[in-house]
């Protein structure tokens, strides 16, 4: 049966949009399907806000936005984590015009009402002109409104603006691990964002970037020109000296098809997933003593080769985040109109750490994911002729039969294919579909 959605004067039809094995173009080129995956998924779903490393201190704040709503995150003098709208609640002016600082209050630039750093009201100037009529100071709508549901996991903030739905560890559900594994890593248990964020614009479709964070089968096509150049360099010049860490950063883009293959897809409910599990492109990094001694000490042996068995590409938080814990990064989803996204890189320290694994994760980011990297620029290029090719008439579909019905189902939601089925495409459009039919008549 149809699910048809009104649009004024075109009517969107989710189930013909997207089909079990093939998704039509439109998803990628419509603004009408984007203006309503702002509504449906990123304005109902969790969001990845920010990490709480980023509002240490009581008075510190970081500007974002989930979807189209700008908000701020702060941590009050209560020493809790708030999310707010970023909206003065008088005549709706943003109260936070820089991305992050630290202040003693919210303070409106236009008509100076303050606030507490958790939304609520602390001053309006002349409040005595309010005297007498309909104001309230102590009516609910007086205050900086908090975004309907917020919580953190492990250090890292979500929020919904929907006031139903899933809590956020059933939300994340089997990727909730990774941040585990990830946090674990660090000799004391915690991480925290280090530095700036690399952000730079792709002239395409949000959900081309979701798409290839697990695609094994574009690496060894794609990243010729960046990765097999340096492992050709390498073999070359160095011959059987050890290789440096940015040659075994970029070298295993280009692995085989059967190594990617035994990487594997692990897909789970809400459009989550990961690729690797017990190897991974991240899984033969020279190893750093100093590291080793801290997680032994901290953990133990049999802790810490637990910890380190655990080796996963990208994990997906779906629609809005990918982290990759094996080398502390992630990337932040910005969708910004149906054929331009922004793109964040963070990298984390390891608290506890030698400063060796932050040095590395920022020379990956640099190599990787930084606006002027090498191997990021292959992806953008792909994105971009996505977008423009699927712009043409030349064929409606997308496929994404590989592996179709070849899926091992291992409970709890939990599914498995090789690595290169097309299992995370076809997961991530099931979620896609269920959160855009949500309130169709």
């Amino acid at each position: 049966m149809a699910t048809l959605i009104d649009n004024g004067p075109k009517a969107i039809d989710i189930n013909n949009l997207a089909q079990d094995d093939k998704v039509h173009r439109s998803v990628y080129t419509d603004p009408a399907v984007f203006a309503l995956e702002m509504e449906r998924i990123w304005e109902k779903s969790w969001i990845y806000v920010g990490h709480e490393s980023q509002v240490k201190e009581p008075g510190q704040y970081y500007s974002t936005t989930i979807g189209r709503q700008p908000v701020i995150l702060t941590r009050h003098t209560d020493g809790e984590i708030y999310v707010l709208f970023n909206r003065c609640a008088h005549k709706g002016a943003k109260l936070v015009g820089d991305e992050c600082g630290k202040a003693k209050e919210l303070r409106c630039c236009y008509h100076g009402w303050r606030f507490h750093l958790d939304g609520s009201l602390l001053s309006i100037p002349l409040e005595q002109g309010y005297d007498g009529t309909d104001f309230n100071r102590d009516d609910p709508d007086a205050n900086v409104q908090r975004v309907p549901r917020y919580d953190s996991y492990r250090g890292f903030v979500f929020a919904s603006l929907s006031a139903e739905g899933p809590d956020l560890v059933d939300w994340l559900g089997g990727v909730a691990s990774s941040i585990d594994n990830m946090a674990d890593r660090a000799p004391d248990g915690e991480l925290e964002i280090t530095g700036g964020v690399m952000r730079y614009e792709h002239d395409s479709n949000w959900k081309f970037f979701i798409e290839n964070l697990n695609d094994l089968m574009h690496p060894m096509v794609t990243h010729q020109s960046s990765s097999l150049t340096a492992r050709v360099v390498a073999k070359k010049s160095l011959g059987d000296q050890p290789a440096p860490p940015a040659i075994e950063i970029i070298s295993p883009f280009t692995e085989s098809y059967s190594f990617f293959d035994e990487m594997g897809l692990h897909a789970f409910d809400h459009g989550h997933g990961y690729s690797g599990g017990k190897t991974s492109i991240h899984a033969k990094y020279s190893d750093v003593p100093d590291y080793n001694a801290a997680m032994e000490k901290a953990y133990g042996k049999e802790k810490v080769e637990e910890i380190f068995a655990v080796n996963r590409h990208n994990t997906v938080f779906y629609p809005s985040a990918t982290i990759k814990g094996a080398i502390q990064t992630m990337r932040v989803v910005k969708p910004i109109a149906v054929d331009k996204t922004v793109i964040e890189s963070w990298t984390f320290r390891l608290k506890g750490a030698p400063d060796e694994l932050l040095k590395r994760s920022i020379l990956y980011c640099n190599l990787i994911n930084s606006s002027a990297n090498l191997v990021g620029p292959d992806d953008q290029e792909a994105y971009r002729r996505q977008q423009t090719g699927l712009e043409s008439e030349g064929a409606d579909w997308v496929l994404m039969h590989r592996d179709h019905g070849r899926d091992e189902d291992l409970g709890n939601g939990h599914i498995y294919a090789k690595g290169s089925s097309d299992l995370a495409f076809r997961n991530q459009y099931r979620a896609w579909k269920r959160y855009m039919s949500e309130g169709a008549s």
